[in-house]
Order: C-alpha cells, then structure tokens, then sequence
C-alpha cells in the first residue's frame, strides 16, 4: 500500500462555532493559512508523488501550498468531501446538543443517517474505496497528500486500525494535523 499522510485541513471562522459541513464559502482564517503553510515546510523534504483533496475551499487552500512545494497540482477528490449532514449543517454545536440525535451521534453513530444526509457508514465507506483505489493507482512506497476532515479522516483511520465504527470518535485530529 502506498504511504498516506491524511490532513485535516487548517482553522477557519466556523471551527468550534458551527458544524460547517459541505457549507459553501468556509475559508481558511489568517490562522489556518499559517497552518498551511507550515504544513507545506514540514512536508517539504517528502517525496510526495500527488495531493489530493475534498473540492471545498478549507480544504484546498489547505492542499494548495503543499502542492506549490512539490510543483504538483492539487487533485479534486468528491470521496474526500466532509460527510453530508444535511439539515444540521450550519447550525451551532449549542443547537444540534439539544437535538435528539445528538446523544445517538456520540454513543451509536454506526446506527446515525443525518436528516437530509448521509450516514456515517456511508462515508466511511466513500472514503475508504478512495484511499483503496489511489493505493492500487501508486507505487508501494509511494507517498500521497490527501487533505479532507476530521470525521472522514477519523473513519478512514478506525477502519484501518480495525476499530468498531461506533468508536472512531474516540480518535483525535486537529485542524491541519497530520496522520
């Protein structure tokens, strides 16, 4: 299998405020492109062969100076897209904890479909056929970029570490961190 760096993309204005899901227009802030650049010179020495990333902005603004220092282009990927959490995207962490699905989110997500959206399982599994199918598309020892969210990057992690889907949110990853 090629060697994956999955990363979070950087801060941006709605981090911690509001579930921003696939929400059109989140940018990175002026913290998040210093994250991104930093990202870039920590990666700078790798031999990284592409870069792949979710087609929303905090994402590819993310990738992009990654890319810029290994002279490649960033690559869409639809599979790398946030989960759709339909009707709560948008809506404050307040809000959606006083919904009732909110207790069923933290403590049975594997049995969670967002109103609207999609399920957990769903994008675990989009995400997962995705880091498959560019593993089999590069060398074994390949090194490969692909910037996406903390849910996504979280499920494809329990996945390969053969943990339950009911417990990837025990898993921790930071705005433009690296796994």
């Amino acid at each position: 299998m090629a060697i994956f760096y999955l990363i979070r993309h950087g801060h941006n204005d709605l981090l911690g405020e509001k579930l921003a899901g696939r929400t059109p227009g989140v940018h990175l802030n002026q913290a998040g492109r210093k994250q991104a650049a930093r990202l870039a010179q920590a990666l700078g020495d790798k031999p990284i062969k592409a870069v792949y990333a979710s087609p929303l902005e905090r994402t590819q603004e993310t990738a992009q100076p990654i890319a810029a220092a290994h002279k490649l282009a960033v690559q869409n990927s639809q599979a790398l897209v946030e989960i759709d959490f339909g009707d709560w995207s948008g809506k404050t962490f307040e809000f959606l904890k006083g919904q009732a699905l909110w207790k069923q989110v933290q403590e049975h997500p594997n049995t969670v479909r967002f109103p609207n959206g999609e399920s957990f399982q769903e994008a675990q599994a989009r995400a997962v056929k995705e880091i498959i199918r560019l593993s089999e598309a590069y060398q074994q020892e390949d090194q490969i970029v692909c910037v996406s969210h903390c849910d996504v990057i979280r499920l494809i992690l329990a996945y390969f570490l053969g943990m339950p889907l009911d417990t990837f949110q025990r898993l921790r990853v930071a705005p433009a961190s690296i796994s």
